[in-house]
C-alpha cells in the first residue's frame, strides 16, 4: 500500500483494525501490519509520489458492515458511498489518509435475485 507519511499510515490502519502500532523498517519505510495466514499489507513510503486513483486497493470480508461505519466514523473517516447492496455481497468504500480507495464487504444472506428460495 503506497503511502507518504510512514507514522501516521502505521496510526491510521492500526487504529483501523485494531491492532498495536509497531515500528517501521527499512530506513522507516516499509510497515507490515501483523497478518494471519498467508497474505500480508505492507505499507510503503519508498515512492511518495504516487497517484491514489484507480478501484479499490484490498477489500476484506466483514460481518457487520454498518458496526463497520460506525468504527469509520470514531476515526474521523467519511466512507466515499452508503453501504451498497450489488446483489450476493455488500459493500462499503472509504479513503485512508493518502486517498487509497479500500474496501469492506460483507456476504448478504438468502436468496439472491434470479435464485430460488
Amino acid at each position: 500500500m503506497p503511502v507518504r507519511d510512514m507514522p501516521a499510515a502505521v496510526a491510521w490502519y492500526s487504529a483501523l483494525l485494531g491492532l498495536e502500532p509497531g515500528a517501521a523498517t527499512h530506513e522507516d519505510r516499509i510497515y507490515d501490519l501483523p497478518a494471519v495466514g498467508d497474505v500480508g499489507i505492507s505499507l510503503d513510503a519508498h515512492q511518495p509520489a504516487f497517484t491514489a486513483d484507480g478501484p479499490p486497493r484490498f477489500f476484506w470480508w466483514v460481518d457487520d458492515l454498518h458496526a463497520v461505519r460506525g468504527h469509520l466514523a470514531t476515526l474521523g473517516v467519511e466512507p466515499s458511498m452508503d453501504v451498497t447492496d450489488i446483489g450476493s455481497v455488500s459493500i462499503l468504500q472509504f479513503r485512508d489518509l493518502d486517498g487509497n480507495l479500500l474496501m469492506a464487504c460483507q456476504r448478504n444472506d438468502g436468496p439472491q435475485p434470479g435464485e430460488a428460495p
